[in-house]
């Protein structure tokens, strides 16, 4: 998205009450970067110029400003990423044992029936407008290969 990620932010982060910092365009691009949702420890992995406190507050008002969503995880704490708008409709693979939340996206035929299904069950219940979020939890390769060597 570059440029257009970077104007949007500033608009939402400044109709929310809050300023796109050098700090918060730094996290922004991390995870833009990493394509991938990210625990507090795999945004401080490495760069010492960023402090944990900091990174806590600047993602809890990214998330309000709508930038950022948390995906939560079993491990105790959440992983962030840019919230769909932004990026492109996905689910998640979240792994039980370690944590691990790996982006899934699920064939365009099954997306539209879930969606058809879901819009169904929406009216039903008087919704008027529903999105979804699907996270599949299991055990990813390397903590389900570990529990059935430490099984032997």
């Amino acid at each position: 998205m570059g440029a257009d990620l970077h104007e949007v932010t500033a608009v939402r982060l400044g109709e929310s009450g809050g300023r796109y910092t050098r700090q918060r365009r730094h996290l922004v691009e991390i995870l833009e970067r990493a394509g991938m949702p990210l625990a507090i420890p795999d945004i401080l992995r490495g760069r010492r110029n960023l402090a944990q406190s900091s990174v806590y507050r600047n993602l809890a008002a990214l998330e309000r400003a709508g930038v950022v969503r948390r995906v939560p995880a079993d491990e105790g704490f959440g992983r962030y990423e840019l919230t769909e708008d932004l990026t492109e409709h996905h689910h998640h693979l979240i792994c039980s044992s370690c944590g691990r939340v790996q982006d899934v996206e699920v064939p365009e035929d099954l997306e539209r029936e879930v969606d058809r299904t879901l819009d169904r069950l929406a009216r039903r219940a008087g919704f008027a407008s529903v999105a979804h979020r699907l996270d599949l939890i299991g055990r990813c390769g390397r903590c389900a290969t570990r529990g059935t060597a430490a099984r032997a």
